[in-house]
């Protein structure tokens, strides 16, 4: 029996929950996330913004000087968690084959379903009314055979879209789609095809496994060429244990000064506290890392006592992680890495600053 995977993903999640909830600003920019004029990110924003050129992990300062006249918010996640629960609500009295990916989206597996439907589109189409009925809020959602072509389906249409994906039509779907599309494939990987004559999932379809192959490896280039056709296999796992969540971002020039390669490792850690709520974790190792203009790999990184999900300590902790490195030379990548993850329903206290146990370093 062919599958039926499904990927909802809510719209603008935390920016049409303070529309929702505060109907003064429906219509209007806003933004979730720090303040305009401080170190902060936009967490998300709405609709209205993205027209000017607002985006998610952009500084809280450059989305004001795009859209001045924008309303900040500064995120009220207790509130996103509840209407992330009546969502998932939604989704299990639908099928068990459920796999969160944040509070905002999910992949299902609905090839066998309480509605006894064989029908995709009719089940997607249930869910999505159900969502807009108990909440108020619109999501989007993609069926296709496989979660690969499901979650690119899902964004095809946005907002409160549905597009399907047949079989017969994957293929032909995903062909004049950028690279950049596919799930996996950041900016690094993308310049490197790129650089290679592929811009579109199509010209990787024609490629042969061995040219891939030949530039990413065996696995690596395997796995791009079985993606470019939809082929994708990995079943809807109802359970995730994240060992990890990191972000790191890559330089478009070798950056010598110090403080502006902390400056840029800013909004990943921002995106990684995101991650940490989003998912209600705690963490107790804190990493950075960094790759040198030559090349080299840097880490280091400290373990704490017990797990903590405060913002503030975290932030110190790299601030004070990176200072230890001592940097002296280009630097063409950095990021950071949380580990060490456990739900916060089982943290039971924050740990000081001065509770923390001696770093250890890896290099």
């Amino acid at each position: 029996m062919e599958r039926l995977i499904i990927h909802v993903d809510m719209d603008a999640f935390y920016a049409s929950v303070e529309q929702r909830d505060r109907p003064n600003l429906r219509g209007k920019p806003v933004i979730v996330g720090g303040p305009p004029h401080s170190r902060g990110v936009v967490a998300t924003c709405s609709y209205e913004a993205r027209k000017y050129g607002v985006h998610s992990a952009m500084s809280s300062r450059r989305a004001f000087a795009l859209c001045p006249h924008a309303t900040f918010v500064k995120p009220r996640f207790q509130a996103y968690r509840q209407v992330s629960a009546q969502v998932m609500d939604i989704f299990k009295s639908v099928t068990p084959l459920v796999e969160p990916l944040s509070l905002d989206e999910a992949y299902l597996d609905v090839t066998e379903n309480t509605l006894l439907s064989t029908s995709g589109p009719y089940i997607a189409r249930y869910i999505l009314g159900e969502i807009k009925r108990r909440t108020g809020l619109t999501a989007s959602a993609g069926v296709a055979p496989s979660k690969f072509v499901a979650k690119i389906a899902s964004g095809f249409d946005k907002p409160n879209g549905l597009t399907v994906v047949q079989s017969d039509d994957v293929a032909d779907f995903l062909a004049p789609l950028s690279i950049e599309a596919m799930h996996g494939v950041g900016k690094v990987t993308a310049q490197t095809l790129y650089k290679s004559g592929y811009h579109t999932i199509g010209d990787l379809q024609q490629a042969r496994p061995e040219q891939l192959k030949a530039i990413f490896g065996h696995d690596r280039g395997q796995q791009l060429y079985e993606l470019a056709h939809g082929r994708d296999t990995r079943p809807v796992v109802a359970t995730r244990e994240r060992k990890s969540i990191g972000s790191e971002t890559t330089f478009a020039f070798d950056i010598d000064d110090p403080e502006e390669v902390f400056e840029r490792v800013i909004p990943e850690m921002e995106d990684v506290l995101r991650q940490l709520d989003r998912r209600e974790l705690s963490c107790q190792t804190v990493t950075i890392k960094l790759k040198t203009s030559e090349f080299q790999a840097r880490s280091h990184q400290i373990k704490l006592n017990h797990p903590t999900h405060d913002h503030d300590e975290i932030r110190r902790l790299a601030r004070r992680l990176f200072d230890e490195m001592n940097v002296t030379e280009p630097v063409r990548l950095i990021g950071l890495t949380v580990s060490d993850l456990i739900p916060r329903t089982e943290s039971t206290r924050q740990l000081t600053f001065d509770e923390l146990t001696k770093p250890s370093l890896e290099e």
